[in-house]
């Protein structure tokens, strides 16, 4: 067990014949005591110090702690953020193409649709064409006729006929 400025304040020395100058011994042990106890204040203020520091450290320690799993936790959301943003991205890229085929088949067909309605209508034109020179064709054959000279004369010989007889 260490000494206590106590224990050395009340050490005696047993006395010899020709010892050591009392008040000289006195003296330097009251110096000593000043010293030791300087000593052990100092020693005391220290501890408490690094008990203190100690409980800092551990605390910042828990702090770095926290925060490297927190980065590492945000690293991690990161990671799954990305990851599920690519997936999202992905899944529209594909339902985008789906739509962009399905959009350009609807037109292929539309297209098709049109064209063969094109087609319809030009042969419809084309028999309409053909129906209407042919009626015209006989109308003009009909109008080139000698009939129509002996139907206007039989006509209008009729209504002379028609109108003498009503006068």
């Amino acid at each position: 067990m260490p000494l206590t400025p106590l224990d050395i304040h009340n050490k005696e020395f047993t006395r010899g014949f020709r010892g050591y100058d009392e008040d000289e011994v006195n003296e330097f042990l009251d110096q000593v005591i000043k010293d030791y106890e300087l000593v052990i204040r100092e020693n005391k203020e220290l501890t408490e110090k690094v008990t203190q520091l100690t409980e800092r450290l551990g605390h910042f320690t828990n702090i770095e702690e926290t925060l490297n799993k927190s980065i590492l936790v945000a690293q991690e959301t990161a990671e799954e953020v990305r990851g599920n943003a690519t997936k999202e991205s992905k899944l529209i890229i594909k339902e985008a193409e789906k739509n962009a085929d399905r959009i350009i088949n609807e037109a292929l067909s539309k297209s098709r649709r049109i064209s063969m309605d094109t087609e319809e209508l030009k042969k419809q034109a084309k028999v309409f064409r053909t129906r209407l020179r042919m009626l015209v064709q006989a109308q003009l054959e009909m109008l080139g006729t000698d009939d129509w000279e002996d139907l206007f004369e039989s006509e209008i010989g009729e209504e002379l006929e028609l109108v003498d007889n009503e006068s």
